[in-house]
């Protein structure tokens, strides 16, 4: 009796574990993915490892000594003696990557570096092996590694920017080499290997992208170096010459127009083409933008391509993947959970409708994504070239002296150690500002471009109501008493409350507007409340597009300060305009200038024609002499009227207003 007890027992729980495990395999089975979608595509990591045939760890070996021979014999062949006689006694040192603080030099190559150690840099962040010497570094070791690398890679390139410094044909023809190098080996690596799986499979060969472009750019620039210094013969002027004489040109040859031609009232065409023209950098002649600001929107753009890059591969293959992988019986649980509707929820087997609406919404999910992503980059470029526009208005308005055209107080344009450090991390600065601004606004027109679609487009598609069309329907009195509020406050202050006379306005009615004023508090609070989540809004999104603006603070005006962004860009301005003011180098330079000899000497008269001759030649020199004379007093009296603190550099007998028999005009209010 027990063993038939026990095996009628057991008959039953066997046959309860067979169902159990009947309807475990059921439910998972791995359903056949769609043959559309190939395998490669759908799991990086079915992407092999790939290696070239000079892989990296090869490349850094042997360009790595090859970059240090070259960087010690360009400073060999430039003795520091030449550069500064008290420095280090003449000892050769290393030389200067670029003459930031000069308008004329070799932008073309700085650009071209600064670009590749950003993007450098970006494939540094994401790599493994932060160092090409080293392979399989240890995870707790991998930081260490990663801080060496922000120091190797600088030291790396270093010789592709000092060969255009040297101005020497022997930097070029060294630059050619190097550059040539570079470029072959990293176009031949990704040649050899265009796919890896890291994130995507493609994502090494497009993130290596601007580093190959900046490479051919100096492939074809330190050449056309070389040939010019062949061709060119002349005496090299002193740097920037060219530039501070075209500056003053332009500035001296302005004539006051004849007459306005504004209107007092433009068409709205005309004022939304001045709007637009306002965000477009357009060349002046006798204005160039200085080179670190040239440094920062060459590496903001790239960073807006690395930002959008990452962005796009780490999350479009993803949802590809999952709307691939989608079955019904995970489109069982998304209608139980009530994220797809169904008609019939009871009856699981009849599924395809709900399969396909499901995919339909993973795919409004990727078009949401990518046009918000590329609503951002523009966006972004748009605010880039605003920045252009508002540093030469900016800089333009402080070489004039307009310090309150620019700050809110005034400032004196001296350099300090504060100004030295924001000078030298500016560039740096704006190029994190927009890689941090182009993530912000990714995350905040993603969210809207969902939210838009999932309660307006997609609803009104299928025909059915949304939650949202209810909640409105549901409260349209509600909706309907503020309209109606705002509207009687508006009427009645229009046609009540205010008296309007030909010269003036004023208040009147004023016992029936302070019965208004309580009578409509309660309705007030809540329009307030709507209009505070329309100002957090606004101010959401007005900061979220202008993050990658310093020019302009996102704080109120007794907080600039604490704006980092802004603090650096103020900073930075000090330094560039009491360093490298074009009418005060063009000043420095007329004085530099040698004293050219006028006249010839003095020679005998053998009759009257030639001594007529001999003095009309000797008066027009001496009239061509005060000319000159005259010309240079002239800028310089103008270079001390706009720049004033040029004056205690002078002697001191000329800070006296009477020293030359003047005196001064009383200041302008």
């Amino acid at each position: 009796m027990a063993a038939n007890s026990s095996g009628a027992q057991d008959a039953p729980l066997d046959g309860s574990l067979l169902g159990t495990e009947d309807l475990l395999s059921d439910w998972y089975i791995y359903e056949p993915l769609e043959p559309a979608v190939p395998q490669d595509d759908m799991f990086p990591s079915a992407i092999p490892e790939c290696d070239p045939t000079i892989t990296p760890r090869l490349y850094h070996i042997c360009m790595a000594p090859v970059s240090l021979v070259v960087l010690m014999g360009l400073s060999l062949l430039v003795k520091r003696r030449r550069l500064h006689q008290s420095c280090w006694n003449g000892v050769p040192g290393l030389l200067s990557p670029a003459n930031f603080l000069e308008e004329e030099s070799n932008r073309g190559p700085v650009a071209a570096v600064f670009g590749i150690l950003f993007s450098s840099l970006c494939v540094l962040v994401l790599d493994q092996d932060p160092l090409p010497f080293l392979t399989h570094s240890s995870q707790s070791s991998r930081e260490y590694w990663k801080i060496l690398a922000l120091l190797y890679y600088p030291a790396f390139y270093y010789p592709l920017v000092a060969c255009a410094t040297l101005g020497h044909r022997l930097g070029y023809l060294l630059g050619c080499l190097l550059s040539w190098c570079h470029c072959l080996v990293h176009v031949w690596q990704k040649v050899d290997c265009p796919q890896s799986p890291k994130i995507y499979r493609y994502y090494s060969t497009l993130s290596y992208l601007p580093i190959i472009v900046c490479l051919l750019l100096l492939s074809l620039w330190y050449p056309a170096l070389l040939i010019r210094s062949f061709t060119n013969q002349e005496d090299k002027e002193v740097a920037g010459r060219g530039y501070y004489k075209r500056y003053l040109k332009a500035l001296l040859s302005k004539r006051l127009q004849k007459g306005s031609s504004t209107k007092l009232e433009e068409s709205f065409l005309s004022r939304l083409q001045e709007y637009f023209r306002s965000y477009i950098y357009t060349p002046e002649e006798g204005f160039h933008i200085p080179l670190k600001l040239i440094l920062s929107m060459t590496t903001a753009v790239i960073a807006v391509y690395q930002v959008a890059l990452l962005l796009l591969v780490a999350v479009i293959p993803t949802i590809q993947i999952v709307r691939a992988g989608m079955t019904k019986d995970i489109v069982v649980l998304l209608v139980q959970f009530g994220l797809v509707p169904s008609d019939n929820p009871a009856v699981p087997s009849d599924m395809e409708k709900e399969l396909s609406t499901a995919k339909y919404y993973l795919w409004s999910l990727e078009v949401c994504y990518i046009c918000s992503l590329v609503l951002c980059c523009l966006l972004t470029c748009a605010m880039l070239l605003r920045t252009l526009v508002m540093h030469r208005s900016n800089l333009r308005a402080l070489y004039q002296g307009a310090v309150l055209d620019v700050f809110y107080k005034a400032h004196i344009l001296r350099p300090s150690r504060r100004a030295i450090v924001c000078w030298m991390s500016f560039a740096a600065f704006q190029t994190a500002f927009t890689c941090l601004g182009l993530l912000i606004q990714q995350v905040i027109f993603f969210v809207c471009s969902v939210a838009f679609t999932f309660l307006f487009v997609i609803p009104l598609q299928a025909g059915t109501s949304s939650p949202l069309f209810k909640a409105i329907q549901n409260m349209w009195p509600f909706w309907l008493t503020l309209v109606v509020a705002v509207l009687v406050q508006t009427l009645a202050a229009h046609y009540q409350f205010l008296e309007q006379h030909p010269l003036r306005k004023e208040l009147t009615n004023r016992r029936a507007l302070y019965i208004v004023t309580y009578l409509l508090f309660p309705i007030n609070v809540l329009v307030g409340v709507l209009a505070g989540v329309w100002r957090m809004i606004i101010s959401g999104l007005y900061n979220a597009v202008h993050f990658c603006q310093l020019d302009i603070s996102l704080m109120n005006r007794g907080v600039e300060t604490f704006d980092p962004g802004y603090h650096s860009y103020c900073h930075y301005l000090k330094i560039e305009v009491s360093q490298s003011h074009p009418v005060m180098k063009a000043f420095c330079l007329l004085l530099l200038q040698p004293a050219r000899p006028e006249g010839s000497p003095e020679l005998q008269a053998s009759n009257v024609e030639e001594g007529i001759q001999l003095m009309q030649a000797k008066k027009a020199a001496r009239s061509r002499g005060r000319f000159q004379q005259s010309r240079a007093r002239w800028w310089l009296a103008y270079t001390l009227l706009n720049n004033p603190s040029l004056t205690a550099c002078r002697k001191t007998a000329l800070c006296d207003p009477t020293a030359n028999g003047t005196q001064l005009s009383p200041a302008k209010p």
